[in-house]
């Protein structure tokens, strides 16, 4: 990886999860800025994530927006996303090309962009925005796990791993759970039995 001060990096957590918001995070690091030790955040230690974070958020100029529940049901999960990329990009003052992990790109009223595939692998400030989604993401789950205990929010952090589908099924859905995503619209579509005896 090469360091581009000229560049916005953007990218984005838990769009896959079934519960919790989709964070984005957007960087531009500066020229100078040790990018030693950023990568994509899914390959980084929670510990070596934690790390990373606080120099980016002490170094480089920086945005994160939260993209709740009732945009996403509103909008639906890409266009929630792209929702808040949009945002998170154009909050950061000056110029820029602005460089979007993925395959497409939110609108940015006419600005330089582009989507790069695996772009938190290749690039810097990329790889800097997915640490600060990625961690700003896992201590609003953190708190959430305390909120709305018995589901494990600590450990999967929203996503639909076995552990997290069994609670579901055991306990029903939270006020977290995305309404509109499976298995949990199905669980709200469930006809009851109404018995009056």
């Amino acid at each position: 990886m090469i360091l581009e001060p000229d560049v916005i990096g953007v990218d984005e957590a838990g769009r896959g999860a079934l519960a919790g918001p989709v964070v984005v995070a957007a960087v531009r690091l500066p020229a100078g800025f040790d990018i030693a030790g950023l990568n994509d955040s899914k390959k980084l230690t929670p510990a070596r994530r934690e790390i990373q974070a606080s120099r980016i958020r002490a170094g480089a100029v920086w945005s994160i927006v939260e993209v709740g529940l009732e945009e996403i049901e509103s909008l639906n999960i890409l266009w929630a996303a792209m929702a808040g990329m949009r945002r998170a990009a154009l909050a950061i003052p000056g110029e820029g090309r602005i460089r979007v992990d993925g395959d497409r790109l939110p609108e940015l009223d006419q600005r330089p962009a582009e989507a790069w595939v695996k772009g938190d692998s290749r690039c810097p400030a990329i790889a800097a925005a997915s640490i600060l989604a990625k961690t700003h993401r896992d201590s609003l789950m953190l708190r959430a796990a305390e909120k709305h205990p018995g589901y494990g929010f600590e450990a999967h952090f929203g996503y639909g791993v076995p552990e997290h589908l069994d609670s579901l099924a055991r306990l029903g859905p939270c006020p977290i759970h995305r309404r509109g995503f499976e298995p949990i619209r199905s669980m709200r579509e469930q006809p009851c039995l109404n018995l009056d005896i």
